[in-house]
């Protein structure tokens, strides 16, 4: 892990909202991020939450647009936001779709040969990432939690579910429920993973929640009335719902938003109660 270089630091709140790029060894790329470090960090260590993006979007969406600021500097809170795949390498067909390749990594590590080599944003996330994070600035490693909107929002509860170790609390913005049988999983997962779909249940939470055998988890999930993918079937929080039901150790905590669509009001609307659960989960 080399090459950490500050590219912006704005006041606010009393913290600093602060952008870097760092040269990452698992993607092979130069990776940027973002992250709030509140005036607490001063003084010592911090609970953090990570938030991964969604499709197409990138490190600076959360932080320009969630509203995040206020309430992490109320409690004292970093909050980082990692980029959602490697760009700038001049893969083929990885800027043909914004469904696919650049902006949509989502957040596995590809073993197909084109894209095995950088698009490794799942093991970039546990272990390479994170430790920046703890090495770096002031976190305390007891007390992280993970988070995303849509395509994030997938990444946010496999990572939680499949490293309960690393992560002490899970929530989501209208996530992808159930990847490998939407139409945006199943797209990525072919282009990734191949053709063998036993590959694909890796990385799909309704496939993870009846084989989780850890500490009792419970997800907060956010999803709006008015969002245009649900009927789509790229979502399926009504197959989270039902997995969820039969499981022992993982729970769904449902937070339905009235009229609220999939876009960053949306998750600015619900993020007060989200940071609210993370710390309570952190305590």
């Amino acid at each position: 892990m080399n090459g950490l270089t500050e590219v912006s630091s704005h006041k606010c709140f009393g913290g600093y909202q602060k952008f870097f790029t760092h040269e990452s060894s698992e993607c092979k790329a130069k990776m940027p991020f973002s992250i709030y470090i509140p005036k607490q960090a001063e003084k010592g260590k911090c609970p953090t939450l990570i938030f991964l993006a969604g499709l197409r979007a990138n490190e600076q969406n959360a932080a320009i647009k969630s509203g995040f600021q206020r309430l992490a500097a109320q409690y004292g809170m970093i909050v980082a936001c990692p980029d959602t795949s490697p760009r700038g390498l001049n893969i083929e067909g990885a800027e043909d779709t914004w469904e696919f390749g650049i902006g949509a990594g989502f957040y596995i590590d590809a073993t197909e040969e084109k894209w095995r080599k950088h698009f490794r944003m799942y093991s970039y996330i546990t272990e390479e990432f994170l430790d920046l994070l703890v090495k770096h600035f002031n976190v305390n490693p007891e007390k992280v939690g993970i988070t995303g909107h849509s395509m994030g929002g997938h990444g946010a509860m496999i990572f939680g579910l499949k490293n309960p170790h690393l992560f002490k609390s899970i929530s989501a913005f209208a996530p992808i429920c159930n990847p490998s049988i939407s139409p945006w999983g199943v797209r990525a997962f072919k282009g990734y993973l191949g053709n063998d779909i036993s590959t694909w249940k890796e990385y799909d939470t309704c496939e993870l929640v009846p084989l989780y055998n850890g500490p009792p988890r419970e997800i907060f999930l956010s999803q709006g009335t008015n969002d245009p993918w649900t009927p789509d079937k790229q979502l399926l929080p009504e197959n989270l719902v039902e997995v969820c039901k039969g499981s022992d150790t993982v729970t769904l905590n449902m937070d339905i938003r009235e009229g609220h669509d999939h876009s960053y009001f949306f998750v600015a609307s619900c993020m007060e109660d989200h940071v609210k659960f993370h710390i309570q989960q952190m305590e």
